[in-house]
């Protein structure tokens, strides 16, 4: 018996990349997935994807930028099928660059999205988890997170700020909840297209079509984690291609 059949699943960023990914192959499990984004043209052509091969879905146009979104995806979920099991927040950017480009408002995009963002998912999912005394956050981080190199020193910070509060909130969730982080390396999506610097951009197109990942490899990990037994959890998970440095 799957360990994710019927769990309801909550995905941030889930329009395109690792969180499409995501959303369509734990509906092929059988979990009933609650996607957000904030293209709500991709989010509706999933859905109905979805819905289209028995999937249970629902959807709503999510900012995670904005706590009230956050806190209505998770309401969403509660209402439509009556729990919440999991919470993958996964919505986030990279416009990567050197910081003598000073591409300030950049910055501060990246800390609203892949901190900010993640810590209103937590607040929205977190008070549902403990009155339910079960629950699951997935994090996904990156491998930036681990070390950082020049030209990503903003990006790497926040993904350590990911990894960070995430073990904080490990060691704070008790018996009951569970939190894991995933770590992709460098994965096939449109993560390139948000960086303006050309030559960074030249570099990260020129890696990506040489030995990028598919986003289903993230998919699968995040899966292994969320199957497994409640007292079973699954703290962190780096995912890389073979010929990443």
């Amino acid at each position: 018996m799957s360990g994710i059949k019927d769990k309801v699943v909550v995905i941030t960023g889930a329009s395109s990349g690792i969180g499409e990914a995501t959303a369509l192959l734990l509906a092929e499990r059988g979990a009933k997935v609650v996607l957000g984004a904030r293209r709500s043209d991709r989010l509706e052509a999933l859905a109905a994807r979805i819905a289209n091969v028995g999937g249970e879905v629902a959807h709503a146009r999510t900012d995670v930028r904005r706590r009230d979104d956050l806190s209505d995806l998770v309401r969403l979920a509660c209402e439509r099928y009556g729990k919440l099991d999991v919470l993958v927040n996964n919505a986030g950017i990279g416009p990567i660059s050197p910081l003598d480009d000073l591409r300030v408002e950049e910055w501060e995009q990246m800390i609203d999205i892949n901190i900010k963002g993640v810590l209103y998912g937590i607040a929205a999912a977190l008070p549902v988890f403990r009155k339910q005394s079960s629950g699951h956050f997935v994090n996904i981080a990156s491998t930036a997170a681990y070390k950082t190199v020049p030209g990503q020193s903003v990006y790497s910070g926040t993904k350590f700020a990911v990894r960070a509060i995430s073990e904080g909130l490990r060691q704070e969730a008790g018996d009951k909840l569970r939190v894991t982080i995933v770590s992709p390396g460098f994965v096939r999506t449109n993560f390139v297209e948000a960086v303006a610097n050309p030559e960074v951009k030249a570099q990260l197109v020129e890696s990506r079509d040489k030995f990028a990942i598919p986003p289903d490899a993230i998919a699968r990990a995040i899966a292994f984690a969320i199957e497994q037994p409640a007292d079973v959890d699954v703290n962190e998970v780096v995912v890389r291609p073979t010929a990443q440095a």
